[in-house]
């Protein structure tokens, strides 16, 4: 894992404990978490379907920004219900820059409810090549797409 997937995937820890669990338990978007996709239009995808609130309710430091799935949404990723969505993409004016030096390169995912241990299963099965770590232990795991994934 690269110094740069490995400071996504911290961040992503405390985007996860300061962010409040939300109830989204239902629709599948699989399709959208394959890495094929961009910062820009996967955030904007899942607000066109009003699947999370516009704004991001949190920004790091490196500018990661977090997204909560709107109240009654029912994301999933992979059979897995969606906690936060995170996206950056440096020079794009849907992401707010945080107070930090930016992170190197595009970055989105998912944090979903689930142990690590079955979100990299369902992914390999999946044939998926995303970036899978847990974020807390049994509880909340990443799962995060870049420029190198």
């Amino acid at each position: 894992m690269t110094k740069r997937r490995t400071h996504a995937v911290t961040l992503l820890a405390g985007l996860a404990a300061a962010l409040g669990a939300c109830g989204a338990h239902a629709d599948g978007h699989d399709e959208q978490f394959d890495c094929t996709s961009n910062p820009h239009a996967f955030i904007t995808s899942l607000i066109d379907e009003k699947s999370i609130d516009p704004q991001p309710t949190r920004v790091e430091p490196d500018s990661v920004n977090a997204f909560r799935p709107v109240q009654g949404a029912r994301l999933k990723a992979f059979g897995f219900p969606i906690y936060t969505v995170i996206g950056y993409e440096q020079n794009d004016a849907l992401f707010r820059a945080g107070t930090g030096k930016t992170v190197d390169g595009p970055v989105y995912g998912v944090v979903v409810s689930a142990p690590a241990e079955r979100v990299q299963a369902r992914l390999r099965a999946a044939n998926n090549n995303a970036i899978v770590q847990s974020v807390i232990p049994l509880l909340l795991t990443a799962i995060v797409c870049d420029e190198n994934g």
